[in-house]
């Protein structure tokens, strides 16, 4: 029995061999796929290939696709790795034109930058030019507009800041039909009422209205000019209640003078 047992033993030598054999191969497969991956991770990271190569922008009107890669300090030569998602995104967001940055790395080497930007909510006059105002109340006096916008209320003589601020939250509050139906609003202030405005509406009508009140009571202007005949323009004051006035029809003076003859 013993010898049977030293027979098996001496049996099973050249089997725990090939294991052992078998599992260091294993061991030096994996330490070379390693160390060949981390060849080529260096060289990946220090080459071209790991280069941007591509940005994508989107959600951008007012701001160029080349002013926000100027921000974001992103070319050709940054490295995919070295780009930081929340420090670009923060430095958009810091912008009076962004209300929100988001930036993604799609692989291999392509960024992307998703914007939301605030909306054009009037544009101030002064002189002859005109700057965006925000529906965050911001002014963007770097971007000035020479000719004349047509795509929001032109606000005119509007130089407190207070009232302005007033006046874009009360057009932030109506319906974009509404808004977009205004061609200017002038600051008319009165001695009783400091936020007193006119309104020239697209359609021909002119609005009296008080700031305090403005958003509440213009909710109701398509439904008062639908009750009014459309060739005959006039003034609908929202002041206090709501009423029409029409405008008073000027006679020419030498229809005047010719009457006069007549009698």
């Amino acid at each position: 029995m013993d010898k049977g047992k030293i027979v098996a033993l001496e049996d099973r030598i050249p089997k725990l061999k090939e294991q052992r054999r078998r599992k260091a191969n294993k061991r030096l497969i994996l330490l070379l796929f390693l160390f060949f991956l981390m060849i080529a991770i260096v060289a990946y990271v220090q080459s071209p290939l790991s280069h941007v190569k591509r940005i994508t922008i989107k959600g951008n009107e007012l701001l160029t696709d080349s002013e926000i890669i100027s921000i974001t300090e992103i070319s050709k030569k940054t490295n995919i790795w070295s780009v930081n998602q929340k420090e670009i995104a923060s430095k958009l967001q810091a912008l009076s034109e962004i209300k929100k940055a988001d930036v993604a790395i799609n692989w291999p080497n392509t960024v992307i930058i998703q914007l939301k930007e605030y909306k054009i909510k009037a544009y101030l006059q002064k002189d002859k030019t005109f700057f965006p105002v925000m529906d965050n109340a911001e002014i963007l006096t770097e971007r000035e507009i020479v000719g004349i916008p047509l795509n929001a209320p032109i606000l005119i003589e509007f130089k407190d800041d207070t009232i302005l601020e007033e006046m874009i939250v009360g057009l932030d509050e109506l319906p974009e039909e509404i808004v977009n139906s205004i061609s200017e609003i002038h600051h008319t202030p009165k001695k009783t009422d400091d936020y007193h405005i006119t309104l020239f509406m697209n359609d021909g009508f002119e609005v009296s209205a008080t700031i305090r009140s403005f958003s509440e009571k213009m909710a109701h202007y398509p439904s008062i000019i639908s009750q009014l005949d459309p060739d005959k323009k006039g003034i609908i004051d929202l002041e206090v209640g709501s009423f029409f006035r029409a405008f008073e029809v000027e006679v020419e003076e030498s229809d005047v003078e010719k009457d006069k003859g007549e009698g």
